[in-house]
C-alpha cells in the first residue's frame, strides 16, 4: 500500500463512487513499451507491454481497468459487495451465489490450506475483524482483543473444508467461516490479467500490483528484470524473469496495530488467532500468482522453523526469507537467482531443512 492511507482512502471511495480510471496512460512511452497505472485492491497496479499497437495496449488497458475493478466489488471482505452477501448467508446457514472468481479461490484455498496444515486459511475473516484488520486506514491504534472473543471464533475451527460448492452456489455447516481472500486474491487478480493479455495476442507484459506480479514473455531484447521488497522499504535485490514467472512478497511490516506496549503485525496465525513473529518477510517464486501470492502468507506464518517443511509440501523451489533482524534464508534456486542491492547475511536452507 502506498505510504498516505488517508489520501487513498479518498481516492478508493472516488473509484467507488464511479470517478475510477486510468491514473497515467503513455501509449508509447520509449520504442515499443506501453503502460498504464491502475489503482485496485488499494494500491497502484503498474502494467506494462512490449510490442503491439498504441490502439491495442489502451484498448487492454482499458478492459483490464474493468476487470479490476468487478473484482474489487465482488471479492472486497469488508466492503458492499458479492463476497460480504456470502458471508452474510454462511453466518445465518444459508447458500449463495458466488462468482467464478470466488469459486476458483475457495477451490485453491482448499488445497492449499490441506497442503500447508492450516497456516493458509481465508476463512478466518471473523477473526481478522476482529482484530481491526478490516480498514484500509493504518497503522491501528489500540489494545489487542480480548483472548475470550478470540477463543470463542476459534473453538469453531473455521476453514475452508467447511464451504460446500455446487456450480456457483456456496454453503456451509460452520456459521463462524468467514471469507477474507486478502492473502489469494491479488494472485488471483494478477493472473487473470495475464491470461487476458495473452488472449489478445500481447504475449511480452508485467502486471505489478505493488510490488507482486506476474510477467510473460521479454521487455525487447532482454528479459524483465522486477524488484525483490525489502522489509520497511526499499530494495532488496533483483530478479530477471524466465519466460512467465509469478513474485509475490508478503509481510509484517506495512499494516499492523500499535498500543503502548506492542506492535501486532497483521498476518494471523489460524491456529492461535494471534498475530505472527519473528519473520519480516517472505518472497516466493512460482508459475501462478494464486500459489505464489497464498503461500507467501503461508510461509510467514510457519516462521523461521517451518517454512522449510511447508515449501516442501507446496513444491516450491524458489523461496527468500527476511526474518525481523534483516538476515535472509533462501533456497539454493533462489540464491541463484537474485542479485543483491547490498550486503547480506544469508543462509542457504533447502526445503528439506538442511542448510548449505
Amino acid at each position: 500500500m502506498i505510504s498516505s492511507t488517508t489520501r487513498h482512502a479518498a481516492f478508493a471511495a472516488a473509484v467507488m463512487a464511479g470517478w475510477l480510471c486510468l491514473v497515467l496512460l503513455t501509449a508509447c512511452q520509449r520504442d515499443e513499451e506501453h503502460s498504464a497505472e491502475l489503482f485496485v485492491f488499494g494500491t497502484i497496479v503498474e502494467v506494462k507491454l512490449w510490442g503491439g499497437s498504441s490502439e491495442q495496449a489502451n484498448r487492454a488497458f482499458a478492459e483490464l481497468q474493468e476487470m479490476f475493478q468487478g473484482m474489487h466489488r465482488n471479492w472486497h471482505a469488508w466492503e458492499p459487495g458479492r463476497l460480504v452477501d456470502i458471508n452474510h448467508a454462511f453466518a445465518s446457514g444459508q447458500p449463495a451465489e458466488a462468482d467464478e472468481g470466488i469459486v476458483e479461490m475457495i477451490r485453491q484455498s482448499q488445497l492449499i490450506e490441506k497442503q500447508t496444515g492450516g497456516r493458509f486459511n481465508p476463512a478466518i475473516g471473523a477473526l481478522i475483524r476482529l482484530w481491526g484488520f478490516h480498514t484500509s486506514d493504518y497503522p491501528i491504534i489500540g489494545p489487542p482483543p480480548d483472548q475470550a472473543d478470540i477463543d470463542a471464533i476459534l473453538m469453531h475451527h473455521p476453514s475452508s473444508q467447511d464451504i460446500h460448492i455446487d456450480g456457483l452456489l456456496v454453503r456451509s455447516d460452520n456459521p463462524m467461516v468467514q471469507l477474507d481472500f486478502g492473502g489469494i486474491a491479488k494472485g488471483y487478480a494478477v493472473d487473470l490479467a495475464i491470461r487476458h493479455l495473452q488472449a489478445m495476442g500481447l504475449s511480452n507484459a508485467i502486471v505489478n500490483a505493488g510490488g507482486d506480479l506476474r510477467a510473460v514473455g521479454h521487455h525487447g531484447d532482454r528479459p524483465w528484470r522486477v524488484a525483490v521488497r525489502k522489509p520497511g522499504g526499499g530494495i532488496l535485490g533483483a530478479v530477471q524473469v524466465r519466460g512467465d514467472e509469478a513474485l509475490f512478497t508478503s509481510g509484517n511490516y506495512e499494516r499492523f496495530r500499535q498500543d503502548n506496549q506492542e506492535r501486532y503485525p497483521h498476518i494471523l496465525d489460524p491456529h492461535t488467532g494471534w498475530p505472527v513473529k519473528d519473520v519480516a518477510s517472505v518472497t516466493v517464486i512460482t508459475a501462478e500468482g494464486i500459489v505464489a501470492d497464498a503461500a507467501a502468507t503461508a510461509l510467514v506464518v510457519a516462521g523461521l522453523d517451518g517454512w522449510p517443511a511447508v515449501a516442501r509440501a507446496m513444491g516450491l523451489k524458489q523461496v527468500l526469507v527476511v526474518d525481523e533482524s534483516g538476515k535472509v534464508y533462501l533456497t539454493p534456486e533462489m540464491d541463484q537467482r537474485v542479485e543483491f542491492s547490498e550486503d547480506v547475511e544469508k543462509v542457504v536452507v533447502a526445503p528439506t531443512g538442511k542448510r548449505g
